[in-house]
């Protein structure tokens, strides 16, 4: 019996341990591909048999990048629009999401329904409509456009998110500060945001995420090459009679950077988050 209870917890460890170690294979190999890619010589990359690791290391396509002042400005565009981008939608989907949360008004559920059903529309069957009241606009090849078009995306599911992680929170917090002398301002920014931290991360990170890779409105909506971001400037380098495969390497490696510190912050915020939460508890 003792056996027959042994393998019975064995077998499903092992099976878990060895799908999670297929999930690392197929997830890890290509970033460590494109790593070491970034790392070769143009030549190199196309030796037969196809080899993980380069014979012989070089930061060419690294030197290449940070030498041109094109591509250096494509990184500090994408910082630009996705730090603004999240920066304001945070900060809208606190205030609405605390009205949705905290309050009942006129229109509340029409206005829920409709924040929903935006998230329903493929951004593609927009691309038209918004090309063209941008040129309309005159703001053709802006960094406003960029930020106002990426807005219109992130913010339906930052409210989403934000409310939902509001309603969490109980009331009686807001009670608290308002029987205290406190207006609901304070009690939004004194005691709710706060203890948002987690949500508030949660939202950041997704909306920089879909600020900094989005490709298709990036490349419709400029013109210039000082307004291009990261996902045009990696599209840029595959030319029409030679690829840059190991700049186009480089330039991923360095544009995932920024994603993968974000993470390491949040991942940190996340675990203080449900560490107060635990002792407030």
């Amino acid at each position: 019996m003792a056996k027959r209870s042994l393998s019975r917890t064995i077998v499903p460890t092992l099976l878990t341990y060895l799908g999670l170690a297929v999930g690392l294979v197929f997830a890890g190999f290509p970033i460590l591909w494109m790593f070491f890619t970034s790392l070769k010589s143009n030549t190199e990359i196309f030796a037969l048999p196809p080899r993980l690791l380069p014979d012989r290391f070089t930061s060419v396509a690294y030197l290449a990048i940070f030498s041109d002042p094109t591509k250096v400005r494509f990184f500090l565009n994408s910082y630009l629009v996705a730090g603004v981008v999240t920066v304001l939608t945070v900060l809208i989907a606190i205030l609405t999401a605390y009205a949705f949360s905290r309050y009942s008004f006129r229109l509340k559920k029409t206005l829920n329904v409709f924040i929903i059903s935006t998230q329903t529309v493929p951004p593609i069957t927009l691309l038209i409509p918004y090309f063209g009241m941008v040129v309309a606009f005159g703001i053709f090849n802006t960094y406003f456009a960029l930020i106002l078009t990426y807005m219109v995306f992130t913010l339906p599911y930052a409210i989403l998110l934000m409310t939902g992680y509001l309603n969490t929170l109980p009331k009686e917090l807001d009670e608290a500060v308002l029987v205290d002398g406190g207006s609901s301002w304070t009690a939004l920014w004194r005691v709710i945001i706060p203890l948002s931290v987690p949500g508030i991360v949660a939202t950041a990170v997704y909306t920089f995420l879909l600020a900094w890779n989005e490709f298709l409105f990036a490349l419709t909506l400029t013109k210039s090459m000082d307004m291009r971001t990261v996902p045009i400037g990696i599209e840029l380098l595959m030319g029409q009679h030679a690829f840059e495969w190991n700049e186009m390497m480089a330039m991923s490696v360095l544009g995932s950077l920024p994603l993968l510190v974000l993470y390491l912050i949040a991942q940190r915020y996340f675990l203080a988050g449900m560490a107060a939460g635990s002792v407030k508890s």
